[in-house]
Order: C-alpha cells, then sequence, then structure tokens
C-alpha cells in the first residue's frame, strides 16, 4: 500500500486531530510536575505533566520519551501508555492525547523555559493549582499498576465552555 492509498486526501473534511503526549514521572512517593510560566500561553502558573506534540518521524512512544527527556533532562525507565483522550476543541481539529506514566532513575532535573519543575507527593498532589482535568485524571493515572491496560477517554466543552471528561467503560 502506498501513502496515497491511505486515504488522507479523501479526509480533508472529517474531523483531524494534533497528537501529543503528557507524561508523569514518578520517584518514590513523588511525581514530577511541571509549574507552568507565568508568560506561558496555555495554563501560565498550573500545574501539570510534562510532555509535547508527537511530530511526524516518530511514534507516540517514541515522543513520549524524547518529550521527558527534552524538558526534564532526567533517566526514565518503565515508560508506559496509561490512556487515550480524545479532546473535542469544539473546532474542526481535535487533539488526541496519549498519557504516559515512567519512573525517574534520579531526582535531578533540569531547569525547564516551559516552566518550574517541581517533585511534589502523591499525597500533596490535590493541594496544587492544577490543570483543570488534572484533578480527575492524575489520581487515575496514579492508582494504575503495572498491569493495568489503557483507558480511554473523551474530553468536551458544554454550552457553558465547562470541561466534560467521560472515561469508556
Amino acid at each position: 500500500m502506498s501513502s496515497a492509498d491511505q486515504g488522507v486526501r479523501h479526509s480533508l473534511h472529517r474531523y483531524q486531530a494534533v497528537p501529543r503526549t503528557l507524561c508523569f514521572i514518578a520517584h518514590g512517593d513523588d511525581v514530577l510536575l511541571l509549574r507552568g510560566s507565568p508568560t506561558k500561553r496555555i495554563w501560565p502558573n498550573k500545574y501539570n505533566g510534562v510532555g509535547g506534540h508527537v511530530e511526524a518521524n516518530e511514534d507516540v512512544y517514541i515522543a513520549a520519551i524524547r518529550e521527558m527527556c527534552e524538558e526534564t533532562g532526567l533517566d526514565v525507565s518503565d515508560a508506559r501508555l496509561r490512556g487515550v483522550i480524545n479532546i473535542d476543541t469544539g473546532e474542526e481539529i481535535g487533539i488526541i492525547l496519549f498519557v504516559f506514566t515512567a519512573q525517574a532513575r534520579g531526582r535531578e532535573a533540569r531547569p525547564s523555559p516551559e516552566g518550574t519543575l517541581e517533585w511534589v507527593r502523591r499525597d500533596r498532589v490535590a493541594t496544587l493549582d492544577l490543570v483543570e482535568d488534572l484533578p480527575e485524571l492524575l489520581p487515575k493515572v496514579l492508582a494504575m499498576r503495572p498491569d493495568d491496560p489503557p483507558f480511554f477517554a473523551r474530553y468536551h466543552y458544554d454550552e457553558h465552555n465547562r470541561l466534560v471528561i467521560t472515561f469508556a467503560d
């Protein structure tokens, strides 16, 4: 099958999505979170995991590893896909978010231009000013056992522009 046989040309007016990764790195009872820079376009001063866009020349696993390395400088192991989220932005283009966890081999993260990296005890995460989906998403991800299958979810916004999170059964 050639690249032309993939049918993309005939899908130009269908729903499209930008692939991104979101990664949560653990070390012992702590999880590494990124407090967004005050000048960041999205989620300034809020806590989130690390991650970013999947490039055309990489698969989502390689993208997650690359983003964790680029944004933290940490050597990680045991990277696992934990979930796939379709984010309906209400526009023609949405986001497909691939959620990963990994274990850090050490705690010495380098500074990130994206914001401030902080190791946070798992039992303290709920006290932080988190990105709006993390109060529901992060406890689910951190509670997953190594052999748990990935979850699937959909995010969309209601008529009042409030985030609605739906996990598949």
